[in-house]
């Protein structure tokens, strides 16, 4: 024990004596470690940490999926009550239908996501809530009017007020009991794209109308479940299958052409399906900068050790055991890298309190990212790690200290450190590689983020403003109200300076949104037709003109097309391409549904360009519009007027004006309107920036990586390059006594970098290489073995090489040969 306290004291004393060196290696490893701890928290918070309910390896998602080539879609009402029945694998089955309310009392009157649950939906999920209760069977069977809100809005809203039960709470003008508030990490419906999607929950009180034949065929329900003990998966998706089968021998007669399968799927693999394989990469490009930290670290110990290779022979000299030498190198490796960790845990915490506000909402699980105590001993743990490995190096470079030639080597002699220097050179060689792979990495994904922005989105956002609603049922309860609505809003700001073109729909394409629905053409024959979907958007007024999406053949909608005159649809270029191929598509006729249903047949009177409903690496899908004020082409000549479900959708305005100056002239209008309307405003340039958000923070980070990868290279080079040349000053002097010119000197220093970067960038292209599969599937338009950007990889670690290595050449090259001579 006095031994390890001895050791320590000298590790404390080694510290001390050289600031620039401590302070150089600390800051180094500090990088590494604190980068690679704050993405640990992600991977922690996402992937590794259990979901925030009881018991959550039980959790399922149960669904429908339509035909064998069909997309996975949730269910329809009428299973909700089916599958909870009739199935035997699941302890307790719930559904629950995601939506948004108007919420007023305040100031102004706002639009919060919200949930319908069925009331075993909080029993299945194990999660009690902090206040009160949830609600029971029975009120939801009598349709009672209660609320659970969650904690967020508990907090901002309610400030955390224990007197809030019983309070009234006015959601789409309906007054609501709140009788529960839900723990803070308690998030449901898990839905990517959306942070706190669900600030409170209804009861689900499904109506006579949701279950009726004319709602049969609308899967927009979701089911969660909880398997029995010693149920597997398969077997819960084949006892789930039987009784889809029999939902499907009850379909009415006009949805015989469709056949489903259920589908079961574990929640938490839902939950993060789309991210794990970005966090995977990402933690890798960290670990891929926490090496070349580790490599430097190690090449500057290593450094030191033969520069006090006299020391360590005077020591062995004197009897002093090579245990307590590797000991002592190791400890103070273990000092500089736990300061080192100390610090980088520091930039850790920074790091992720900043990453909560850049983060796109894509990322799931969001609140559960955090540097919690799991993450702290992961960082110091990785500092034990990383400081043991960098001690191997000068350790052993230590024990290989030749006595009597190191007593015998002056200073300015490299006698004793060249057996040394292949071990300097394949440290700097490695880092070069690795920090090249990093850079030809984020190369591709800087080439794939700019090929995504040259794609054209199928229309203008530029000087677009766009307004999300919602209008409550109660007070716009029939298809001839919302029509007046509609009317009033594009009348009154067509008429408002400085706007060019105002439209309504109920699908804004660049947002994420999608409604498909199934179609048929004119001519299938019903016995070849098969189940096939596309998008399909509900427009008023000038939609068209305003998002500037080109007219490619026919017309657009006008004034003319109402209730009363014939059904019209304007197809995508796509959609016309596939279902009408090598023909026009205008004057052709299509319905909704299968062959059975009986809807009566609309008209394509136009072609437009495809536009993206999503970002825009994506995929453009088959879409088509209709008229507003035709609702016959949905639901049939003989549909009522009345509605089911509340009206919505996005007011569209292109203005002369920048969108932002438009914003006032909007919610004024809508106030004459309805005073009452919550809405979402938001130029149509901030929608599409909010859908590219997941690219643009995958290649920022990944070029951040590759930044400090290739700053920590060029640290490394610069280091090595430096301390080559203070070896061979003796030999430099000589050199240019003897008629050497000061550029063949900087030149020869020049030259040994470059050897270095030259092998190191083929080793590193190798590298690059290899990764490439792993990142293939993050790039668009752009291969992960592109040569332009491999060679532009290969030009700048060359030239950083260079650049690194210009101050050690220049200093030998303006170096005194004689006073250099003199003093060795």
């Amino acid at each position: 024990m006095y031994g390890l306290a001895q050791d320590l004291r000298f590790a404390f004393r080694q510290v001390r004596k050289t600031p620039g060196f401590t302070l150089t290696v600390v800051l180094t490893l500090a990088l590494g470690i604190g980068a690679t701890t704050a993405i640990f928290s992600l991977v922690e918070g996402i992937l590794l940490r259990p979901l925030p309910f009881s018991d959550p390896d039980g959790l399922v998602l149960v669904g429908d999926n339509l035909g064998r080539n069909g997309p996975n879609t949730p269910v329809t009402a009428r299973e909700i009550g089916t599958y909870a029945n009739a199935t035997s694998a699941f302890s307790s089955l719930g559904g629950y239908f995601g939506t948004n309310y108007e919420l007023s009392g305040g100031a102004i009157p706002e639009e919060i996501d919200a949930a319908r649950f069925t009331a075993s939906v909080f029993p299945t999920l194990g999660v009690d809530p902090i206040l009160g209760r949830v609600f029971t069977k029975a009120e939801e069977d009598a349709n009672q009017p209660l609320a659970v809100i969650s904690y967020a809005l508990w907090t901002n809203r309610y400030h955390r007020d224990a007197q809030v039960l019983g309070n009234s709470i006015v959601l789409d003008r309906k007054p609501y009991t709140i009788i529960g508030v839900m723990p803070r990490s308690f998030e449901f419906p898990l839905v990517d794209g959306h942070l706190d999607q669900s600030q409170l929950w209804v009861p689900m009180s499904l109506t006579a109308d949701e279950l009726s034949d004319q709602h049969a065929g609308f899967w927009g329900y979701h089911m969660v479940g909880r398997l029995k003990n010693g149920i597997s998966l398969p077997q819960a998706a084949q006892d789930a299958d039987r009784v889809a089968q029999q939902v499907m021998r009850n379909f009415p007669a006009n949805m015989s052409a469709i056949h489903i399968q259920a589908r079961v799927r574990l929640l938490r693999e839902y939950a993060v399906t789309d991210i794990r394989p970005l966090l995977r990469t990402l933690f890798i490009a960290v670990a891929v900068v926490l090496l070349i930290a580790c490599v430097n670290a190690a090449s500057l110990l290593l450094v030191r050790a033969i520069r006090q290779r006299r020391e360590y022979a005077v020591r062995m000299a004197l009897g002093a055991r090579s245990g307590v030498i590797i000991r002592r190198c190791v400890f103070e490796g273990l000092l500089l890298s736990v300061v080192g960790g100390l610090l980088g845990l520091a930039f850790a915490a920074v790091a992720i309190r900043a990453a909560l506000h850049l983060l796109p909402e894509s990322m799931p699980r969001f609140d559960s990212i955090s540097m919690d105590m799991g993450v702290a001993v992961f960082a110091l743990s990785l500092a034990l790690l990383t400081g043991a490995l960098c001690s191997l190096a000068p350790a052993f470079a230590a024990l290989r200290t030749n006595l009597i030639q190191s007593l015998k080597d002056g200073l300015g002699t490299s006698t004793g450190a060249s057996s040394h220097s292949w071990l300097r050179s394949a440290l700097v060689v490695s880092e070069i590689a690795v920090a090249l792979v990093l850079i030809t990495v984020s190369g591709a994904f800087l080439r794939s983020f700019q090929k995504m922005r040259t794609v054209d989105p199928g229309f203008r956002p530029d000087h677009v403003l766009v307004a999300g609603y919602q209008l409550p049922l109660k007070q716009y309860s029939t298809n001839t109200s919302v029509n007046s609505f509609n009317h009033a809003v594009v009348d009154r700001l067509s008429g408002k300076p400085g706007i060019i073109a105002v439209g309504i729909t109920n699908i804004l394409p660049a947002s994420g949104a999608i409604s498909g629905a199934a179609y048929t053409i004119e001519d299938e024959p019903v016995e070849s037709w098969k189940l096939k979907f596309s998008m399909f958007a509900i427009t008023y007024g000038d939609y068209f003109r305003a998002m500037e999406i080109p007219l490619i053949d026919g017309r657009y909608f006008t004034i003319d097309d109402r209730s009363d005159s014939p059904l019209v649809v304007i197809v995508s270029q796509s959609m016309a391409r596939h279902c009408w191929p090598d023909q026009s598509a205008i004057g052709k006729h299509m319905h909704v549904g299968n062959p059975h249903k009986g809807l009566p047949w609309a008209t394509v009177v136009g072609v437009v360009a495809d536009t993206k409903p999503g970002s825009r690496d994506e995929p453009s899908d088959d879409q088509w519009y209709i008229p507003a004020e035709q609702p016959a082409i949905l639901f049939g000549v003989n549909a009522s007027d009345a509605l089911t479900d509340p009206a919505g959708g996005y007011i569209t305005l292109r203005s002369a004006l920048p969108p932002e100056e438009m914003t006032q002239t909007l919610r004024s209008t809508i106030d004459q309107i309805d005073p009452l309307l919550a809405l979402h405003i938001q130029p149509m340039n901030e929608v599409i920036a909010n859908i590219e958000a997941p690219r643009r923070f995958n290649t920022d980070l990944i070029t951040a990586f590759a930044a400090g990868a290739l700053l920590l290279a060029m640290t490394g080079i610069y280091g090595v390059v430096a301390f080559s040349v203070s070896l061979r000053v003796q030999e430099i002097a000589i050199r240019m006594t003897l008629g050497a010119r000061r550029a063949s000197i900087a030149r020869l220093v020049l030259l040994s970098g470059a050897r270095l970067a030259l092998l190191g960038c083929g080793l590193g292209v190798l590298g690059a290489l290899a990764a490439s599969r792993l990142v293939s599937s993050f790039l668009f338009e752009v291969s992960g073995t592109d040569p332009l950007i491999y060679m532009a990889a290969v030009a700048i670690m060359m030239g950083m090489t260079l650049l690194a290595s210009t101050l050690p050449a220049t200093r030998a090259a303006s170096a005194d040969p004689m006073q250099t001579l003199r003093s060795t």
